[in-house]
């Protein structure tokens, strides 16, 4: 098998899956009761959630756990709105946005809420000048993501967060869920940020929301006091261990293994931009471990499937997102729908070893010939 979509989901780490098993067996205590068990269970939670809020250069305080990158980005959103509806109800993205953005945001256009997207430049990054023209007194949430989902296009966050600062009453939200563990990203002026550990070799089932202190927010499940207010519901425990276990390993030798990725991609466009109705996708902001190409006139589930007999897996659009439409993302990066409506996206890992590129490349070359009637 040549696993090539880690940008959906990763593997699970050995060591983080052990600490997973360690925490099950050790702490059976529930976190919030009373007794020695809980009492336990609890501290090891609190040095779990220390790990994360220094590796992100975040306070304890901050962290609030939840089930998935997508349930915190629509208590951002949601919460947000809810909370500080009286200062406005315009909102400003981009086109770029995952589908557990898109979501939220669209639901509440549905109930009375304005939403602009900025314009991009040629690479797809925010025009910055397009967003401070967007920007307006009744402007309460600014989201946009660290890097997409599709084509790995790195935003300008700290410069995005310049602008908004100039507008005390708006709050910026990051979804960083295809950054964290990939790139180092200064998020200090950043007021909520959305991950999750299952794309850093971590478990699925965790996620995190860093909430900035000073902010307040209405959460989406209620019934109780948990690690915070702001989520009820009994603490996973061993997700958490082990979610702060994988993002200390992610960050370890991040620039290292960041570099390594870089080549093993470079190495792929340079024999992929070959084949006469191949178009790369992603640019030169786009991080290494996301490429994103079309295939003209060939559909992508077509030649998904077409690897997919090879033991060959990579993926269309992000995960979540319909196959049955064209690349939101790709069409803005493009301005062109033939290259939106036959996207793939190739997504690696340092884990990628040169002999599963070399396969892939072998496989992809059968394929191609074979979709196209080339010989």
């Amino acid at each position: 098998m040549i696993y090539l979509d880690y940008s959906a989901t990763t593997p699970v780490c050995d060591e983080v899956l052990e600490s997973f098993i360690t925490a099950c067996k050790k702490y059976p205590g529930n976190p919030n009761s009373l007794h020695r068990l809980g009492v336990e269970a609890n501290e090891i939670i609190n040095k779990s959630t220390k790990q994360i809020a220094e590796l992100m250069m975040a306070k304890e305080s901050e962290i609030i756990y939840t089930s998935c990158a997508s349930e915190s980005n629509n208590m951002a959103i949601k919460g947000i709105v809810d909370k500080y509806k009286n200062r406005g109800k315009h909102i400003i993205t981009t086109s770029l946005e995952h589908a557990s953005i898109f979501g939220p945001i669209t639901y509440l256009t549905d109930n009375g809420f304005e939403v602009s997207f900025v314009d991009l430049d040629e690479f797809g990054r925010v025009n910055l000048e397009s967003l401070k023209d967007l920007m307006r007194e009744d402007t309460v949430l600014v989201s946009i993501n660290s890097v997409s989902s599709e084509v790995g296009i790195l935003q300008p966050i700290e410069d995005i967060a310049n602008v908004i600062s100039k507008y005390p009453k708006c709050f910026f939200h990051v979804d960083a869920t295809q950054a964290v563990g990939k790139v180092n990203i200064d998020y200090k002026k950043v007021d909520l940020i959305s991950f999750t550990a299952h794309k850093f070799y971590g478990l699925k089932g965790i996620g995190v929301l860093i909430k900035r202190d000073k902010i307040e927010l209405e959460g989406l499940i209620h019934g109780g006091h948990s690690t915070t207010k702001y989520r009820s519901g009994t603490p996973a425990l061993p997700l958490i261990v082990s979610m702060a276990k994988a993002l200390r390993l992610a960050l370890t030798d991040l620039d290292k293994k960041y570099k390594d990725v870089e080549k093993k991609n470079k190495y792929l466009q340079d024999k992929l931009v070959k084949y006469e109705r191949v178009r790369i996708n992603s640019n030169k902001y786009s991080v290494p471990h996301i490429l994103n190409i079309s295939i003209l006139g060939i559909k992508p589930e077509t030649m998904l499937h077409a690897l997919e007999e090879s033991d060959i897996f990579i993926s269309t659009q992000s995960a979540c997102s319909s196959s049955k439409t064209e690349s939101k993302a790709v069409l803005a990066v493009s301005n062109d729908k033939e290259r939106a409506l036959s996207s793939i996206r190739i997504s690696l890992s340092y884990l990628t070893t040169e002999s599963e590129l070399e396969q892939f490349l072998e496989v992809f070359d059968k394929c191609y010939k074979k979709l196209t009637n080339l010989k």
